[in-house]
Parts: structure tokens; sequence; C-alpha cells
């Protein structure tokens, strides 16, 4: 355990215990663990966690290439299938006529239901349409209770047809960067293209996130599959750690979401 959590941060020492405890779980009755939505990060680390013990995983967000998936772990004998994920897709009904649904402000409502975080996923809206992926043991109460997101009234229906789920819009533009250190304010000159005085200021001003928590030491470290908010920026994701060039610099492939 001490070797895993020296190659993590400190402060993500409390998911690695969970994450240990689902992995000796299924070695001790040698049957399958489904997790609850997990974002990328946490996926990297519980992946990393079982295959260290040689057990396999995947995983399903119910949207095709969602961010928030839920995670199967499963002995080698076993052979995953699609209702094994637990997974209800909903369609959001509302006024759309008259109300422009954001992303923040369904996830505010749910949010303010006591829902915790892992139980729901991927939240998409497009075009009017709005969708939303839960755990299965949610459906009853969130059809009861989530009826309103702000002031607009809403109501919710399962999505009984694959071919009618939204698909996610995201696309990462790619490209290598240079580095001196993973720091976060290194990192985020990096990314603007501006003086490290000046990323400082961003992060100590509160204005950048890693893995959706607002991060105010500019001496934070980044890791691999970090997803980096800028106020004002964008997001970005570290999609590789590449290696270190003759001149000791690292080199990163960072996406950024179009």
């Amino acid at each position: 355990m001490d070797s895993i959590i020296q190659h993590f941060r400190k402060d993500e020492q409390p998911f690695i215990e969970m994450a240990s405890g689902w992995v000796n779980e299924v070695e001790n009755t040698y049957s399958p663990k489904l997790t609850g939505f997990l974002d990328p990060r946490q996926r990297f680390i519980l992946q990393t966690i079982s295959q260290g013990a040689g057990l396999l995983s995947s995983s399903d967000g119910g949207f095709r290439e969602a961010e928030r998936q839920r995670v199967l772990l499963y002995p080698d004998y076993y052979e995953p299938t699609p209702e094994d994920y637990q997974i209800s897709v909903f369609e959001i009904h509302y006024p759309s006529k008259f109300v422009q649904l954001e992303h923040r402000d369904v996830l505010g409502s749910l949010m303010a239901l006591g829902i915790d975080r892992s139980k729901f996923g991927d939240i998409l809206i497009e075009n009017g349409q709005a969708q939303l992926a839960a755990a299965n043991e949610m459906k009853d109460y969130l059809r009861a209770n989530f009826d309103s997101v702000g002031r607009s009234k809403v109501r919710l229906d399962f999505v009984e047809n694959p071919e009618k789920l939204l698909a996610s819009t995201e696309q990462w533009l790619e490209s290598l960067h240079i580095v001196s250190s993973l720091r976060l304010d290194v990192i985020v000159a990096s990314l603007l293209n501006c003086a490290r005085q000046k990323a400082s200021a961003l992060i100590h001003g509160e204005k950048v996130k890693v893995n959706w928590t607002i991060r105010e030491q500019t001496s934070f470290e980044i890791n691999e599959l970090d997803m980096i908010s800028i106020r004002g920026a964008g997001r970005f994701k570290i999609m590789t750690i590449e290696g270190r060039t003759k001149k000791d610099k690292i080199r990163l492939n960072i996406g950024k979401l179009e």
C-alpha cells in the first residue's frame, strides 16, 4: 500500500484507500465489484492499483466516450455484460423554447438534492435537448425528486433506445509542450504562453482548478490525466507525459477542449 501511495498525491490517499478496499474485496470474494461514477484521474488510479493486483477492469458511462464512468473490477474468469454497469440514462424535458439550460445549472440542482457526485455521470446538453446518466439505484429517487432546475420545471423519462443517446461533442486539440518541471505555475505559463508571474497570479486568484478543485499552490505537481481548468482560457488535459529531452526538460502531450 505504501509503495502505491508514494506515486500519488497526499490528498489522493483517501481515494487510494477506498480503491484498495474495492480491489481487496474482489480478491477475497473472487467476484466482480462495481464502483460509482469516477473521473478520469480516479479511474487511472484505480486501474494502476487493480493491475498491480492482477485484476481486470472495464468501464462505461452510459454515453459514448463519457468523461465520468463506472468501473467494473473483476477476476480473469469473468466476462462483463452491458447490464453489469447498472446505468440509467434520462431525458430531461424542459421548456426549451423559453429556457436555456446549462451544465452547471443541472449539476447544481442535482447537488442541492444531496446526491453524492459518484451516483450520476455526464450531463449532456445539445440543441435544446438534455440527458443525464445515473446509477440504477437512483432512478426512482431522481424521477420523484428532480423536478426543477433553477426556476424551470423539468421532467425525467428513460432513454430506452440507444440510438437516441446524445453523443459527447468534446474534441481535444493536442499539442506538445516542453517544460522545466511539473509545477502548476510552469504548466499554466506554458499553456497560456505567458510569464510564470502571470500564471502565479491566476493561481493565487483562485482562477485555476485541477481535477475540478481550486488549487492555490503554485508548486502543486501535475500528473498524467489531470484536468486543468483556467478561467477565461478553457479546459486542458494532460494526455501523456512522454519522458525527457536531452536537456532534461519534460515532454508533455496536452489536449485543449475545443
